[in-house]
């Protein structure tokens, strides 16, 4: 996988450690591209859409491939092709691909309650103050098993949170298994029940997941102290293309 050469200036982000996994040497700023308050980053992989069937299918066998390595393979045999819900109206898959020979990296769905309830919705009932709201649910995020595999998922969710941003989503959801629960929450998403532990989804296997949401609108005034705040909101990644 390309390696590109470290952002130096003034302006050059600080890496950040942990499951967020952004180190500066992972981008590079465009010279007289941004401004004092931003800057613009390129990165080794790009983000999309999937729109064709092969985008599809790229984006299916990395989940597949991901699922796989936790569970056993009479549960993960049926995620081999796209899923209904795949081709569901309101409902964005994201593939993110390699610059340097486009495999796929990885991918996140989204899913929003505008032409139907979110798949969530089998086995969990949204409170009052949210079943009414535009809502969206990302589901089956993987990674492949890759050097960057961290700043992969890391974009990706940048990536969907912008989506989501874009079509007027007011609640980001989220079902997690541990430990990928605490890495949710190190991204702010806060449990939609406090105190109500881990419940089993259909969709999912019927495994325990920990239900979780960020609010659209108040995201950047409660992140202004999160160590990826410049990442997510003062860096452009021209490399994520959301038409």
């Amino acid at each position: 996988m390309l390696t590109p050469t470290l952002a130096s200036g003034p302006r050059a982000r600080a890496a950040v450690d942990g499951w967020y996994a952004v180190p500066s040497s992972l981008s590079w700023e465009v010279p007289g591209a941004a401004s004092a308050a931003r800057q613009v980053e390129r990165l080794p992989f790009t983000v999309r859409v999937a729109h064709a069937a092969q985008d599809l299918q790229k984006a299916v066998d990395v989940r597949h491939a991901a699922y796989a390595r936790h569970l056993p393979a009479a549960i993960t045999q049926g995620l081999r092709s796209p899923e209904p819900m795949d081709h569901a109206p309101g409902v964005a898959v994201l593939l993110a691909e390699s610059k340097v020979d486009g495999s796929a990296l990885g991918t996140p769905r989204i899913q929003t309650n505008r032409y139907q309830p979110l798949a969530l919705e089998q086995s969990f009932d949204l409170p009052d103050w949210m079943a009414g709201a535009p809502c969206a649910e990302v589901t089956r995020l993987a990674v492949a098993q890759a050097v960057h595999s961290r700043v992969v998922k890391t974009v990706m969710l940048k990536a969907a949170y912008f989506w989501c941003l874009r079509e007027g989503v007011r609640f980001v959801l989220v079902a997690a298994r541990t430990p990928l629960d605490r890495q949710y929450a190190r991204l702010m998403f806060r449990d939609i029940y406090p105190g109500q532990g881990f419940v089993p989804l259909a969709y999912a296997f019927n495994l325990p997941h920990r239900v979780m949401y960020c609010q659209i609108a108040t995201a950047r005034d409660d992140g202004a102290e999160h160590p990826l705040y410049d990442f997510w909101f003062n860096t452009d990644h021209p490399d994520i293309d959301l038409d």
